[in-house]
C-alpha cells in the first residue's frame, strides 16, 4: 500500500482534503485495513463458534457469542470508511481479507464450549492489542478522528475481553 500521491495510489484512491500527508495516509490506512481484516475474520469465527456450541450452558453462551459477532459486524463499516475518508484502499474481496487476517481459523468439528471461549478471548485480547497500536499511530500523525474511533472500539473489544474472561473463569 505504499504510495506517492493520491494519483499513485490507482484507480481506487480518493482525492482528499483531509491536511494528512501521503505517507500518514499510507500508514494509517495500512493499519486500519488490517483490523479490518481481522475484525471479518474474528466476527466470522465468533458466529461459526455460535453455531457449534452445545452444553449445559447452551443459551448463555449463544446468547454472548450473537451479541459478541454483531459488535464485530458493526465495526467494519466505520473502519472501512475511515481509510477511505483519509483517501486510502482497503479490503475488495475475502480472499483479501484471508491474506491480511491475523487471527487464527478454528476449523476443528467438535471443540468444547470453554475452549471456544478461551480462543475468542485471546483472539479479542491481541486485537485490542492490535488497536492501541493503530490509535498511537493515528494520534502521533495527527489523524484524530481515526484515533476517536479507535479509542470507542477498544472500549468495547475490553468490555468483549472481560466478559468472555468471566465467562471462563473457573473457581474464582
Amino acid at each position: 500500500m505504499r504510495r506517492r500521491s493520491s494519483e499513485a495510489a490507482g484507480p481506487g484512491a480518493l482525492k482528499t482534503l483531509t491536511g494528512l500527508s501521503d505517507e500518514t495516509i499510507c500508514e494509517v490506512s495500512t493499519a486500519l485495513t488490517l483490523l479490518l481484516a481481522d475484525v471479518f475474520a474474528l466476527h466470522v469465527k465468533t458466529k461459526g463458534f455460535q453455531w457449534r456450541l452445545s452444553g449445559p450452558h447452551f443459551r448463555d453462551h449463544y446468547r454472548l457469542l450473537q451479541e459478541q459477532a454483531g459488535q464485530l459486524l458493526s465495526m467494519i463499516d466505520p473502519l472501512a470508511e475511515r481509510v477511505r475518508t483519509i483517501g486510502g484502499n482497503t479490503v475488495g474481496s475475502i480472499g483479501h481479507i484471508a491474506r491480511l487476517q491475523r487471527v487464527r481459523d478454528n476449523d476443528i468439528e467438535d471443540v468444547a464450549p470453554h475452549a471456544m471461549l478461551d480462543d475468542l478471548r485471546n483472539d479479542n485480547a491481541a486485537l485490542t492489542r492490535r488497536m492501541r497500536q493503530a490509535y498511537e499511530l493515528c494520534d502521533d500523525h495527527g489523524d484524530f478522528a481515526g484515533a476517536a474511533l479507535l479509542a470507542r472500539l477498544i472500549d468495547e473489544a475490553e468490555r468483549r475481553v472481560w466478559l468472555l474472561f468471566e465467562t471462563t473463569r473457573r473457581n474464582g
